[in-house]
């Protein structure tokens, strides 16, 4: 049974729990303005990689997002209502409707605006671009960026599908892990804005995806190079978080700090 954690933010802070629904969502309405997560980075992290929701259902609670697959089996990219896996190998397919996820944020793509970037030459130069959007127009808000472009230089990962008993998920990464790098390679970055009191449930920060304009390559980004791309903006103020009542799920420590943990998924730095 999975359990809906429901945060609105738009009137101050308020939470509920209630039963995650399995109901179409229509992308009609205030459901447009939630950002929708399932799990906790932090459970992910630890090594929960049970699916909790179908694909199927994810994309009925957004048409943009970045994720994994049971068992961190590959990247997942979600962009136009599609949900593109990475896998380990370095091909991307299309995810089945009945994969199932464990951890992952979605949204309904509404454009807020675009910035024109030019000359970055990292994704520290990207980070610090993006986040002068956020401190213009909210930074208590979340926000899902799409930015499309030939990247003179773009470096990703993926991973290979784990098996039970589950390692951490750095562990994983230390013998699993696969690296791609791609020269003047045209396609879409799929990024998400936490803000900081976030932390805890996710990261707070920037987390980025990549997926080319072929869809046959793609990956958790680690680094690009650009000289000029768009990048369009959906600020989001609401929030819901669907979580499982499985047994292993309630065992953990989810309080605990995993944040060097993170860093090192995230950034490949120790």
């Amino acid at each position: 049974m999975k359990k809906l954690l429901a945060i609105a933010l738009a009137a101050g802070m308020m939470l509920s729990a209630t039963a995650c629904s399995s109901q179409k969502n229509s992308g009609e309405g205030k459901d447009r303005e939630t950002i929708y997560q399932v799990a906790l980075l932090q459970s992910l992290t630890q090594g929960y990689y049970d699916g909790i929701i179908k694909v199927s259902e994810l994309k009925e609670h957004g048409d943009i997002g970045i994720g994994t697959f049971e068992g961190v089996n590959g990247e997942m990219i979600v962009l136009d209502g599609t949900v593109y896996q990475a896998l380990g190998d370095g091909t991307v397919q299309k995810a089945a409707d009945d994969e199932t996820v464990p951890f992952s944020n979605v949204t309904f793509f509404d454009k807020d605006g675009s910035v024109e970037l030019s000359d970055i030459s990292n994704v520290n130069a990207l980070k610090e671009k993006l986040s002068a959007v956020v401190e213009e127009n909210g930074k208590n808000l979340f926000y899902f960026v799409k930015m499309s472009g030939t990247f003179e230089k773009m470096n990703v990962r993926s991973e290979l599908k784990q098996e039970k008993p589950y390692k951490t998920l750095d562990k994983a990464l230390e013998t699993d892990q696969t690296e791609f790098s791609y020269d003047n390679i045209s396609g879409t970055v799929v990024a998400l804005y936490c803000p900081d009191y976030m932390n805890g449930l996710n990261t707070p920060g920037w987390h980025f995806h990549f997926i080319s304009d072929d869809k046959t390559k793609g990956g958790h980004l680690l680094d690009l190079k650009f000289a000029k791309a768009t990048a369009e903006y959906d600020a989001t103020p609401e929030f819901e978080m669907c979580l499982t009542d499985n047994g292993d799920f309630q065992k953990m420590e989810l309080s605990k700090d995993v944040s060097d943990a993170i860093k090192k998924v995230e950034t490949n730095e120790d």
